[in-house]
């Protein structure tokens, strides 16, 4: 096989295996557990998993979603973790190449991952991701190429200062938390590694995907407007599109309003 080949079929690879580790951070930040030790096992039986049971994706399908031990159920989560990292890994190395670019926003995207998947389940963003992925993302603007620390900067102060106005507001209004600090901190976060230019997009973006989606639940389950809806996976999402498809989409935007005629 040619090199064109095999380094993205690495790629996707690699972003499996990486995937299997941020399933480990998934279980066990929520509950402040280390997640270097003990190794992986089973929460029931606690079988410790070998390492050709914990093999992505494969070893998933030759237990049948099963744990060797005692037979107990596998969340398919572990499998779906895995696939979408190699996925972005992927993507991402077709997009940008053996680059500095690829490794800090594979490393980004990882971060997403491990966020959306705790979000979902706890509602909470844990601050260990958010508040150090904020300093990482402005450390690295100095060294990435195309990018520079005051962008980043701004971006910080953007992301987290237009959320936490947003919240502000809301409490004042309604007197309730309408927005969580671990929200604000992440768009901060994404500020950080992306640039102030990317928070208008991945806010509007996560808003009108949300909007869309809450809605959507809150008529299935026959729920009111008070339904609590984690919104990091929205801001995610916001975020991927931009890295993909956001200097498309806004230029598509400007030109069908009208901004750039002439």
């Amino acid at each position: 096989m040619t090199p064109s080949v095999i380094y993205p079929i690495f790629a996707s690879v690699f972003g499996m295996v990486v995937g299997s580790f941020l399933n480990v951070c998934i279980c066990r930040m929520p509950k402040n557990e280390s997640i270097v030790s003990p190794p992986s096992h089973c929460p029931l039986c606690s079988y410790q998993i070998r390492w050709y049971d914990n093999i992505p994706l494969l070893s998933y399908l030759l237990l049948q979603g099963k744990c060797r031990g005692c037979g107990a159920h596998i969340s398919i989560q572990y499998p779906l973790v895995e696939l979408l990292n190699g996925l972005l890994s992927l993507f991402l190395f077709l997009r940008f190449g053996p680059t500095l670019s690829f490794a800090v926003l594979f490393l980004f995207c990882s971060a997403l991952v491990v966020i959306t998947f705790i979000d979902i389940e706890h509602q909470i963003i844990p601050d260990e991701i958010s508040l150090s992925g904020i300093v990482a993302g402005f450390v690295l603007s100095f060294f990435w190429e195309g990018h520079n620390w005051l962008n980043s900067l701004i971006g910080i102060l953007l992301g987290g200062g237009s959320l936490l106005s947003v919240a502000y507001v809301y409490h004042r209004l309604t007197g309730k938390d309408g927005m969580g600090g671990g929200d604000i901190k992440l768009l901060a976060m994404m500020g950080a590694f992306l640039g102030w230019k990317a928070v208008p997009f991945i806010v509007f973006s996560s808003s009108l995907v949300g909007s869309v989606i809450g809605v959507s639940i809150m008529l299935f389950q026959k729920k009111d407007s008070k339904l609590a809806i984690p919104f990091g996976p929205y801001l995610a999402f916001g975020a991927v599109l931009y890295i993909f498809y956001g200097e498309p989409l806004i230029s598509w935007y400007l030109n069908l309003s009208g901004f750039r005629k002439g």
